[in-house]
């Protein structure tokens, strides 16, 4: 009996371990998620700080202007290309809201500006270059 006994102890001993084991297991784990948690936190308000101290520097003179230059030019492209989206899909951007709408509304759909005169705008643009595209053809 005793040898049922000791095996018995030692079971039970073992399945403390492999618990203990699973609960440290598992507050590493819960730890290391909450240092992440921290760090993504860290991250974003390095980032707000650096778009604060742009926005309140970015037109004097420092020794930070190239990166300025650099963040100016991209944010530049990033309007240019988001303007070729529109136009791919037929849309253009209200100049009150900046809220997209399409080529033919009159009306902005969010804030309900007249959009007419963006459009007309647009016409006047199309067929300046239809005009430009004929008078190269005549030519050839």
């Amino acid at each position: 009996m005793e040898f049922f006994e000791k095996l018995g102890d030692t079971i039970v001993n073992v399945g403390k371990d492999v618990t203990q084991k699973a609960k440290d297991v598992s507050g590493i784990a819960k730890l290391k998620l909450d240092i992440k948690s921290k760090e993504d936190f860290i991250k974003e308000q390095y980032i707000e700080l650096g778009k604060i101290y742009y926005e309140m520097h970015k037109d004097e003179p420092t020794e930070e202007q190239a990166h300025f230059g650099q963040i100016k030019e991209a944010l530049e492209e990033i309007e240019r290309m988001k303007l070729q989206i529109l136009e791919l899909k037929g849309a253009r951007k209200c100049p009150d809201c900046g809220a997209e709408a399409a080529d033919t509304a009159e009306y902005c759909s969010v804030c309900g500006a007249k959009l007419t005169v963006v459009m007309e705008e647009n016409v006047s643009e199309k067929t300046a270059d239809i005009d430009i595209e004929i008078e190269e053809e005549k030519e050839v």
